[in-house]
């Protein structure tokens, strides 16, 4: 099949299935689930490509709400990244049903194309975006080990066609200490909720010295049961970032400094855990990130230069552990929020808005539309069924 007809069946696919890829955003976004909880969310998100054939497999890396679902036999292996999870309080404040129906759409309209354009379609359902990694552990448990290359997408306030963003970690620090009555002993206690303030202290004043592109924010997620005892147990959960990997892993030894002094400081036990994998920084590949540029102008859209992405603010994601391993992008359609952004209450009600919807349509015919470039270009099909053949070797 030629390019431009495939690229025309596939933009034709999407469209036609326009009214349930619309429905699927909303019914997700009125229903919001927590990273790992999102049950519902993962069998909506499965049910229109397993009626389209697609062989479904559940749970695959033993996550409950993830999925992987398969159509075609053919070299090309093709991921596309389905996440459905909401935030604590704000629901849909990231637009993961946007990403949702639009991966759906993605994977519909390829599989029209993939007998003759030599694909297997993988669209899985990633869990857990917000906290907790799925991705990340589906990787390391080997469910994307044949796919090539991998795509997805992510709403936003503006468009962006090579998007990266910040390796992250994230801990919980625990202090143990000694209750006792705060007026009739205090002297007997050992003020685990002042551990905290030390180290929050701490980090405070390390905020000075922090290197370009490396920021911490946290909580304290227990500072003590009642004012009159002395506290015997505090916990905080701090979120690390920084512009790499590398940087990363420095600004975690700096910081383990600073949660140490709290304990020295007031006698206390600490221990520290890392609740989650840490996300590695988005690596776009360029080729893949050019077409989507060119799909983005073509339907109207206006990304941001190319020279204007690497100086944008940047969140972080387990999908830059994904594009470290294998050619992948993770774009940012634009939505009007008006002036919200996201993880913003107004931002999950625009979520479900005119232009959300148009996202997740022009999104799926963005990346699917890609995907058809990728899969006629000789040079670029050769290049990254090569990289993936290292990957197995």
């Amino acid at each position: 099949m030629p390019l431009a007809a495939a690229s025309t069946c596939v933009e034709d696919a999407v469209l036609g299935r326009r009214g349930d890829l619309v429905a699927l955003s909303h019914s997700i976004h009125a229903e919001p689930e927590l990273a790992f909880a999102e049950h519902r969310s993962c069998a909506k998100t499965s049910a229109l490509v397993a009626e389209r054939g697609f062989e479904l497999t559940q749970a695959p890396a033993g996550l409950d709400t993830a999925f992987r679902a398969v159509f075609g036999s053919g070299p090309l292996v093709i991921g596309i990244c389905a996440e459905y999870d909401a935030l604590p309080g704000i629901g849909h404040a990231c637009g993961h049903n946007i990403i949702a129906a639009s991966a759906v759409g993605t994977a519909l309209a390829l599989a029209e194309v993939a007998e003759q354009l030599g694909l297997t379609v993988v669209l899985l359902g990633t869990p857990a975006e917000e906290a907790g990694g799925g991705k990340a552990l589906m990787l390391d448990a080997g469910v994307f080990d044949d796919i090539a290359a991998s795509v997805m997408l992510h709403p936003g306030p503006i468009d962006i066609a090579a998007a990266r963003s910040l390796a992250l970690s994230e801990v919980t620090i625990r202090y143990t200490g000694r209750e006792s009555h705060a007026a009739v002993a205090p002297y007997l206690g050992i003020n685990a909720a002042d551990a905290v303030t030390v180290a929050q202290v701490s980090i405070g004043l390390l905020r000075q010295q922090l290197a370009p592109g490396q920021m911490v924010h946290g909580i304290v997620t227990n500072g003590g049961q009642a004012s009159n005892i002395i506290p015997g147990l505090a916990e905080l959960r701090y979120t690390m970032r920084a512009t790499n990997s590398e940087s990363l892993r420095e600004l975690e030894s700096r910081m383990a400094g600073c949660f140490a002094a709290g304990a020295v400081a007031t006698g206390c036990e600490h221990d520290v855990s890392e609740p989650a994998p840490a996300y590695a920084e988005l690596a776009p590949d360029p080729w893949l990130a050019e077409v989507l540029r060119a799909e983005m102008v073509r339907v109207g859209r206006s990304p941001v230069p190319a020279d204007v992405e690497a100086s944008l603010p940047l969140g972080s994601t387990d999908m830059g552990n994904v594009t470290q391993v294998m050619p992948g992008i993770h774009p940012i359609v634009g939505i009007d929020a008006g002036g919200a952004s996201i993880h913003q209450p107004a931002f999950a009600a625009a979520a479900v808005n005119a232009s959300a919807d148009t996202a997740v349509v022009e999104g799926a015919i963005m990346l699917a539309r890609t995907v058809v470039a990728l899969a006629e270009s000789d040079v670029e099909r050769s290049r990254v069924l090569e990289q993936q053949e290292r990957r197995a070797s």
